[in-house]
């Protein structure tokens, strides 16, 4: 009795076949990328230079304002001569400096001329053979009250001028303290301005020294940042640029069962051996 087996046999399933499907850009571009990506990295890997911030330092007008600042007491003499001019017209005035020196001399001579008179009323009065007599004597006491009068007023009159000059003198004192006081406050005024514009021009120029500073920093920075402002500018074009891909397919065939393979062969031989067999 023989058995019959079809010939191949039968095997175990096989593994499924895989591909992968890379998508890249086209060489060319791809290549300038990566060189791209090489060189920004190589930048990135060195620290930047920064420059120092700068103040600019005081300017000399400001210096020669701080300086005159400092200087203290502008116009204090004045304003002390002026102190003293009002302290002294305050005072009482000193009258018998200014009285006439030659009042003596005219008291004197009014007793000179009061005498002669006296001397020609008696001579007078022994003409007339009245001398000692009561009118001689109320001629005598006449005269020499008139000429006490006229030397009392000689004497009010000198006072009153002496007077009239120290009043005009503490007026004139009065008048000086008062100006010397207000030229002392003006002397610090305007010492007070002239620091002021010292500082403002001094300012003006310090400030155009710090932008030249900031000018100058703002350039190194400039100069600092450049390479890092041409790598992105070369990333804004490759960005921009239109550009092709590339496909690589990878695929993996499927493999065959040994096992499979085995039992299909020998079962072959088999049947090829019962078929050569004599009926």
């Amino acid at each position: 009795m023989s058995f019959i087996f079809g010939g191949g046999g039968s095997s175990a399933p096989a593994s499924t076949g895989q591909s992968t499907v890379t998508q890249r850009e086209a060489p060319g571009v791809e290549a300038r990328k990566l060189s791209l990506y090489d060189q920004a990295a190589a930048l990135a890997s060195s620290p930047v230079n920064l420059p120092a911030m700068q103040v600019a330092p005081l300017s000399p007008t400001e210096q020669a304002g701080i300086t005159a600042a400092r200087q203290t007491g502008v116009g204090a003499g004045t304003v002390t001569a002026g102190i003293g001019a009002l302290g002294m017209g305050l005072q009482a005035p000193n009258i018998q400096q200014f009285l006439n020196p030659f009042q003596q001399a005219v008291t004197d001579e009014i007793v000179r001329r009061g005498q002669m008179q006296q001397n020609q009323l008696a001579a007078n009065a022994v003409q007339a053979g009245a001398f000692g007599g009561g009118r001689e004597g109320i001629q005598r006491a006449e005269l020499q009250r008139a000429t006490q009068a006229n030397i009392g007023q000689s004497l009010a009159q000198g006072f009153q001028t002496a007077l009239g000059a120290a009043q005009t003198q503490r007026q004139q004192q009065m008048a000086a303290g008062q100006a010397l006081g207000a030229l002392g406050a003006q002397q610090q005024a305007m010492s007070l301005a002239d620091i002021q514009s010292q500082l403002r021009a001094g300012a003006l120029e310090r400030g155009i020294g710090q932008a030249q500073l900031d000018a100058q920093r703002q350039t190194a920075l400039q100069r600092a940042y450049e390479p890092f402002q041409r790598i992105e500018f070369l990333k804004g074009i490759m960005t921009n640029l239109p550009t092709t891909q590339s496909t690589i397919t990878a695929s993996t065939a499927p493999g065959a069962n040994p096992i499979g393979q085995a039992l299909g062969a020998g079962l072959g031989a088999y049947s090829t051996y019962n078929l050569m067999q004599p009926r």
